[in-house]
């Protein structure tokens, strides 16, 4: 973990790809950075996360736990969202990141509310990620319809 958040708060203007784990950890530490930007991380939050990281990474509860407990150390101490989503950016392609989105809508929408910070940072994640805003919306229409 500390060796990809000193990649992360590097200035490195042409960062090496990430690792699958790091990617898996820089992916998860984005999905609770998401949950946290309301300033409320509740039960909702976590168990949406857990089932999104067991389902796209086939982890069981433990591994599942393991990874959330150092994303959530990860981005409590990660510079900016910014190094994530370009970490992110670099290791998945595209088709994958709209995975990305459709998980970081279904974190939002989690506890059933569209928290204006929440919506806010992930309009701003979406083009980062370089995801159109065209197809941020149509994942989180997939999202508020239970078809993600």
């Amino acid at each position: 973990m500390f060796d990809l958040l000193r990649r992360l708060a590097a200035p490195d203007p042409d960062p090496d790809p990430l690792s699958d784990a790091d990617a898996r950890l820089a992916l998860a530490a984005l999905l609770v950075r998401i949950a946290r930007a309301d300033g409320h991380y509740d039960a909702d939050e976590v168990h949406r996360i857990d089932r999104l990281l067991a389902a796209r990474y086939g982890l069981g509860p433990f591994e599942v736990t393991r990874l959330r407990s150092e994303a959530e150390a990860l981005e409590a101490e990660a510079p900016d969202t910014v190094r994530f989503t370009r970490a992110i950016k670099d290791a998945v392609p595209y088709e994958d990141r709209l995975g990305v989105i459709e998980a970081l809508w279904a974190v939002v929408l989690a506890d059933g509310v569209r928290d204006d910070e929440e919506d806010a940072l992930l309009r701003m994640v979406a083009p980062m990620l370089g995801v159109s805003d065209r197809d941020s919306n149509i994942a989180r229409q997939k999202v508020e319809r239970g078809q993600a």
